[in-house]
């Protein structure tokens, strides 16, 4: 049975990291749904959040060979009861008179952001989960859609449960996080 999967990997700042992650997944066949990297806290690690789909061996497998890539310091699987997921979307519609009204009260249900008005079109952001994002774009159908941006998926886990820091040298520091569970 094929299940979707959101890793979060911490990887070392260089060059390459990025096409040593999509390059792994090619290699093998393997499809990325996002992929999302940025620098961390720390300007020595960036964090790579992939979302990806297979069946229980397929994503085994999938984590065992990322595990294997020389940068990556630390692997998850950002599980959704434990977990924040969001995603950014941008989408700019054409709207005008009659219409636009209809378009800004959609866009207030879901508690998106007008960011640009223009006489013909209007530029709506919107941070959320993957189901609020796909729901929204769902509600504009009979709306034309003449751009749309999607970042992809990024997270972290809830707690400080599985949180790893590193010293100068890059050894896992003994931090003694209390278990806690989130709210």
């Amino acid at each position: 049975m094929e299940k979707k999967v959101v890793f979060s990997i911490l990887v070392d700042n260089t060059a390459g990291v990025l096409s040593r992650i999509a390059g792994l997944f090619s290699r093998r066949g393997y499809n990325i749904d996002s992929l999302t990297v940025g620098v961390t806290a720390d300007p020595r690690y960036s964090r790579a959040t992939v979302a990806t789909r297979g069946d229980k061996t397929i994503l085994d497998q999938i984590e065992k060979q990322l595990n294997k890539l020389e940068d990556v310091v630390d692997i998850k699987k950002l599980d959704p009861e434990s977990s924040v997921c969001r995603e950014l979307v941008l989408v700019k519609v054409l709207c005008s008179g009659e219409s636009r009204q209809n378009v800004i009260s959609i866009a207030d249900i879901f508690r998106a952001n007008i960011v640009d008005v223009s006489i013909e079109s209007l530029v709506i952001e919107l941070v959320g989960s993957q189901n609020k994002t796909d729901a929204f774009l769902r509600m504009l159908d009979g709306v034309e859609i003449l751009e749309l941006a999607r970042t992809g998926i990024t997270g972290l886990s809830r707690g400080t449960f599985d949180v790893k820091m590193y010293d100068e040298e890059g050894k896992l520091i003994d931090y003694d996080f209390k278990k806690d569970s989130h709210i």
